[in-house]
Formats: structure tokens, sequence, C-alpha cells
């Protein structure tokens, strides 16, 4: 099995979804984050308690959004290049995808374990 963590800005959360909808991923987290890159952060307008202040500030952090999911190995490959060929505009600012190996599993109420824990109900 292989956990997929895939960086992405908020925008393109349902495009993601989209994606591992079509791979009838069961179960999807996400999360909302702040954090800084390798990417060169875009001037804005400045906003103090939803007022515009009429100065442009560049943002030490920019907001993303994490998606993680958990899928058997054989799927794992296919969901990445999907994601990669439909939000890659050849740009380095658009998100990250990191894949690690996840060696053991468990369904708490079925004591179900290892990929069996992953197919549809």
């Amino acid at each position: 099995m292989k956990e997929i963590s895939i960086f992405v800005a908020h925008e393109r959360l349902f495009e993601v979804t989209d994606i591992l909808h079509k791979y009838k991923v069961g179960g999807i987290t996400f999360f909302d984050i702040n954090g800084t890159g390798r990417t060169k952060h875009e001037p804005m307008p400045e906003e103090v308690r939803a007022y515009m202040t009429g100065r442009t500030i560049v943002p030490e952090f920019v907001r993303r959004t994490k998606v993680e999911v958990v899928v058997p190995d054989t799927l794992a490959k296919q969901i990445i290049n999907d994601i990669l060929n439909s939000l890659s505009p050849g740009s380095t600012s658009h998100g990250m995808i990191f894949v690690k190996d996840v060696s053991e599993a468990y369904e708490i109420g079925t004591q179900k374990s290892g990929e069996a824990i992953l197919l549809p109900k």
C-alpha cells in the first residue's frame, strides 16, 4: 500500500478529489495548511480585518490544501499520473506529491488488515 500526500492550491481540491473518486478511493482526508516552498511569493493587496489598506505586501506563507489517501500499490502510479497530467501547467508553483510505503494497516471495528480495508464496502 502507498500513502499519497498531495499539496495543491485550494482551487484545485475538487479536481484532485474527482480523480480519486474515479479510482474509487474510499478514505480521503484534506487539511487547509500554510507554508512556504521554493517558489517566489507574489505581491498581494494587504487586508486588515476585512478592510483593504491600499498597500501591497508579499506574504511569507501561502495557503494550500493537503490531501492524504492510502491506496493499493496497483493504483498508486495510475492516480499519480492522472493528477500530474491534469494539474500540471508546466510551472513549479502548482503543488507537490509525496509517496510513502505503508507496511501495515488495520480497521479497528472489523479487525481486518492489509489492502482489504481499502476496498469499498
